[in-house]
Order: structure tokens, then sequence, then C-alpha cells
């Protein structure tokens, strides 16, 4: 893995390139950012504008860069990101099961243990081959099922290519749920506790907080790239095993290095999951070839629940037969 200021230095090309928002959108965050690093100058008063339009005049020296403030409305989330049209791409020889993308994913969406917008298998497609890990989340679909069966529009999909769902809406019937063939979302079968996220407004792009007999799933953390920021699960994995990025600029970064999509799909011989299905996920996998880690050693620091749930593969039951 690259050095600290390796990583800095590709997250600040990363953002240079564009890869999320335009810097139309982004207007005021380079004002809001060169007022904070001056906080050592004089106490002398400037102009800021308030959400609800009020200016107000405050000392430079109180100006403070407030990172993820920007959550869209239900209107606003509807709308895709212009000129963006989003996809994921997960690379399975780098995976070990660290589960730092899950655990990301929970707090930052205020899910309880049991419930999980990317969930993480242990693969073996026969007992003749070697098995794998496999992260799934949603697969944001350009022909996704969960949007056309879905008798109220609760489930929808945008122009950047993310599939959202609007819990103010959803009436429980979990249509969408037996839509999708990828098993991608759960169900709210009663109104989470908040855990570490303020209470806010509601946002489909965040989905939180949470509502009882409603269905949520990976949202590509929309309210992340509104905010020029990557997903929880691409900065959280210590492997770097997600990438991520617009495909419209042929480009995919997953923090640490920015490498263009088309080349890796023809250099590791990329692929979509079920592709027969017709569905045309926005998640490709990179196969596990020339893996950096042992598959048994993301058995290893797993509680015996998390353990539990990969004893019918037959490579971990082999594991179990006395030598």
């Amino acid at each position: 893995m690259e050095n600290n200021d390796s990583k800095t230095s590709s997250r600040r090309r990363f953002l240079r390139e564009g890869l999320l928002l335009g810097t139309g959108a982004l207007a005021a965050a380079p004002l809001l950012q060169s007022c904070a690093e001056e906080h050592t100058m004089p106490a002398d008063k400037v102009k800021v504008l308030t959400p609800d339009g009020k200016v107000l005049e405050v000392d430079r020296a109180n100006l403070k860069e407030v990172k993820g403030s920007q959550l869209a409305t239900t209107k606003e989330a509807i709308q895709g990101l212009p000129g963006r049209k989003f996809v994921m791409v997960i690379d399975l020889a780098k995976c070990k099961n660290a589960r730092k993308c899950t655990e990301a994913c929970q707090e930052g969406h205020d899910l309880s243990k049991d419930m999980e917008w990317i969930r993480i298998y242990l693969l073996q497609d026969s007992p003749e081959t070697s098995p794998y890990w496999f992260p799934r989340p949603c697969f944001h679909c350009d022909n996704p099922m969960c949007v056309s069966v879905c008798p109220v529009g609760a489930t929808y999909k945008r122009t950047d290519g993310i599939v959202l769902v609007d819990a103010d809406r959803c009436i429980g019937c979990k249509f969408c749920m037996t839509g999708c063939p990828y098993s991608a979302r759960v169900f709210n079968w009663k109104e989470p506790k908040p855990q570490s996220l303020e209470e806010k407004d509601y946002s489909p792009e965040l989905n939180v907080p949470a509502k009882e007999g409603t269905v949520g799933k990976c949202v590509f953390c929309a309210d992340k790239l509104r905010n020029n920021e990557l997903p929880r699960c691409v900065t959280a994995c210590p492997m770097g095993v997600i990438y991520f990025g617009n495909i419209l600029d042929d480009t995919i970064t997953n923090g640490d290095e920015t490498i263009r999509f088309s080349d890796i799909m023809k250099e590791r011989s990329g692929y979509r999951y079920l592709e027969t299905l017709g569905t045309v996920p926005s998640v490709f996998y990179l196969p596990p070839v020339g893996r950096m880690f042992p598959v048994e050693r993301g058995l290893e620091s797993i509680d015996d629940e998390t353990k539990s749930r990969y004893k019918n593969v037959d490579y971990v039951k082999n594991l179990s037969k006395p030598k």
C-alpha cells in the first residue's frame, strides 16, 4: 500500500479530475475553505449567506469548513448529478473479508449489525474450484427490476445511474425485494434507534433515519457524491478493493490510485455478475486471479455468528474435517 502522502496526492488528483461533481455545483466550497485556512488573520468581519437566504456578518476567525453539510431534499434527490454516470468496480483478488466496507456503511447510515447494505459472501463455483470473497452492494442496474415492480414509485432511477428508495413513499409491500435478483434489499422490521447520526431532515440520498415497515439498500452514498466525496465503503477498505468513478470520463479510483475504467476491464477481464439476467448492473468485478491473501485469512478475525454464514461452503466444510 502507498504511504499517506501518496494517498493524499491521489485523492487530490481525483478531485481535480472531476470524477464526481462539476466545479459549478461547488462554487461556494473554495470560499469556505480559504476562509477556514485564514483563521489566524485579524478578526475582521465578513459577510456569509445562510441556507435560508439571510446575509450575516461574522468574524473571519470563526469561519470553519463544514464537510458533508449539503444534504439534498427529497425533490432534489430525484435528479441525478449532471454529466455523471457512476460505476463501481470490485477487485476480488484484493478482498480478504476485512468487513470495513460493511462497518463503514452501517455507521454512516445508522444501521444495526444485522442490517447490511453491502454484504460479503464466500463463493465457490464448484467443489473443484477455489473459493473467493465476494462483496455485494446494490448493483444500481440500468434496467432495474425493482423499479419496474414498485406500485407507488418509491423506488426510482436517476440520470446518473443511482437507484434510490424514498421511504416517505414506500408502503412496505416488498415487491422490490422479490423483484431484485441479487437480494440487495433489506426490510426495516422495526424502528431503528439512532446510534451516531444527529437528527436531520430526511433525504433519500442518505436514507436516514430509516422508517419501520420500509425497504432500505445501498445508495452508492449519494450524499457523499453530492459533496464531492467517495462512498464510505471505498474509503474504508484497507486493501483498496473498491473503485468508484464516472464512466463517462472513463476514470475510477479507490482513493489511492486512479485508473482508466476501459483499460482495467480489458486487462483484467472484468465482468458483471449474472450478466444474462439483462439488468445491466453498474457494478463490475475483476476476477480473483493472483489473489493477495489466502481465503482462510478472512475467517480468522470475524465473530462466530458471522463465520456461521459460511458453514455450508464446501471449502469451509473441508477445513472443519479432521485431518
